[in-house]
C-alpha cells in the first residue's frame, strides 16, 4: 500500500485531495493531518475577528471516502530523512511515501518588540475567534489600531466598522497608500470609503512597539484597547525547520512539478511555496490541482506531463457586506459588483 499524506486542510490541501480522489488507485491510502475537524476557509476569517458570521460560515466538512484517514492533531515535526510526520498526541509516526506541504502561513512580527504578546491576529480559526471575543467585548467607543494595510487589514477594518459604528478605528499603513498591490483607481476608492466611513488611515507608518494598551508609531504612542496584526506573513515554523533550500522569504524552492528537487517525493504548495505570485488562497488551490495531476500519473506508474502555468483569475476584496474591489476580467472595479463576485466565488468553494 503506498501512503500519501497531505499536510494542512487548506486550499492546497483540499484541491490536491479532491484531484486524487477523481482517480485513486485501490492500493494508495491517503491521511490527512489538520488541527482542525474541518476546511477553514481562511478567507473569511475577518468577518469571525468582526463578529459578523458564526463560525460555520468559514468552514467547510472534509470529504469522506474508504481510502482516506485523518489525523487531528498539532504537528511537531517533518522528518524528510525518516520519511514521517511527529504530532503531538498519541498517535504514532506517520510515515508516508508521498508527501503534500500545505501548511499556510503564520504572522511575522518583524521582531518588534511585543507585537506577538499583545496583538490578535486572523491567521488561523483559533486566533480569529480570539481576536472576534476582544473586539466585540469591547465597550462602548473602545478604540482598535490594525496594523497593515493590505487585503487583510483593509477587510477586517472595514468589517469591524460595519459591525461596531460605535468604536473608533485606527489603520496604521506602512507605505503611502494602502493596498499597494492594487489599481490606483482602487487605493483611492478603498481611502475615500474610510474617509467617510471614519476610520483613520494614518500612511507612512512604523511600528516600533506593542504594548498592552497601545501602539507606538513614528515615536507617538497611541492608547489602543485592541490591536489586531496584519502586516506581513511568513511560511509555517515547521516549514523554515526544514533543511530544504529556500528563498529570501523563507519558502521552499520547488521544481516545475511541485516537488522538492532533492526529495522528489515531496511536495509543496500555497504560501510554503517559493513562487513568483503573492500569496493567495487562489494560487493554493490552482497549485494543489496541479499537484494533483503529477501526483496521479506518478501512482499510476506513469512518467508525469509537466503541469501549465499558473492562471490567476484577479483579487477580490471586501468592504463590509454591500461594498469590495478588485481585478476582473484584468480590470479594476469597485462598488457592489465585485463584493457579489466574491460572495459567488465563496458560495462555489462551498460547494466544491
Amino acid at each position: 500500500m503506498k501512503e500519501v499524506v497531505i499536510l494542512g486542510g487548506g486550499y492546497g490541501g483540499m484541491n490536491t485531495l479532491h484531484g486524487l480522489l477523481d482517480n485513486l488507485p485501490e492500493d494508495v491510502h491517503i491521511t490527512v493531518i489538520d488541527r482542525n475537524p474541518y476546511h477553514s476557509l481562511k478567507t473569511e476569517f475577518y468577518t469571525i475577528a468582526a463578529g459578523t458570521e458564526s463560525d460555520r460560515h468559514a468552514r467547510v466538512d472534509f470529504p469522506t471516502h474508504e481510502q482516506v484517514d485523518y489525523v487531528f492533531d498539532e504537528i511537531v515535526k517533518i522528518d524528510p530523512e525518516q520519511e514521517e510526520i511527529i504530532v503531538k498526541g498519541g498517535v504514532e509516526n506517520i510515515p508516508y511515501d508521498y508527501l503534500l506541504i500545505g501548511l499556510g502561513c503564520e504572522d511575522n512580527y518583524h521582531g518588534i518588540e511585543g507585537a506577538r504578546e499583545f496583538t490578535e491576529s486572523v491567521q488561523t480559526f483559533s486566533k480569529s475567534r480570539s481576536a472576534g471575543f476582544s473586539i466585540n467585548n469591547l465597550g462602548a467607543y473602545g478604540k482598535i489600531t490594525v496594523v497593515g494595510a493590505g487585503l487583510s487589514g483593509i477587510e477586517v477594518a472595514s468589517e469591524v466598522r460595519e459591525s461596531r459604528p460605535d468604536l473608533n478605528i485606527r489603520l496604521l499603513d506602512r507605505g503611502d497608500t494602502v493596498l499597494k498591490a492594487f489599481d490606483s483607481k482602487i487605493q483611492e476608492y478603498v481611502e475615500k470609503w474610510f474617509k467617510d466611513n471614519q476610520v483613520e488611515v494614518i500612511h507612512g507608518a512604523n511600528v516600533e512597539y506593542v504594548e498592552k494598551d497601545g501602539v507606538c508609531n513614528n515615536g507617538v504612542c497611541y492608547l489602543n484597547d485592541v490591536t489586531v496584526w496584519t502586516a506581513g506573513v511568513r511560511p509555517n515554523y515547521l516549514v523554515r525547520e526544514l533543511p530544504f533550500e529556500k528563498d529570501d522569504q523563507e519558502k521552499i524552492i520547488i521544481n516545475d512539478f511541485y516537488q522538492v528537487p532533492s526529495h522528489q517525493n515531496v511536495y509543496v504548495v500555497g504560501d510554503c511555496a517559493s513562487s513568483e505570485y503573492s500569496p493567495s488562497a487562489q494560487l493554493a488551490g490552482q497549485q494543489g490541482e496541479k499537484v494533483a495531476e503529477v501526483l496521479l500519473a506518478v501512482l499510476h506508474g506513469r512518467v508525469p506531463e509537466r503541469p501549465g502555468s499558473v492562471k490567476l483569475k484577479g483579487a477580490l476584496g471586501s468592504l463590509g457586506k454591500n461594498d469590495g474591489f478588485g481585478n476582473m476580467l484584468q480590470k479594476p472595479m469597485t462598488g457592489v459588483l465585485p463584493r457579489l463576485a466574491k460572495s459567488g466565488v465563496l458560495w462555489l468553494s462551498k460547494r466544491h
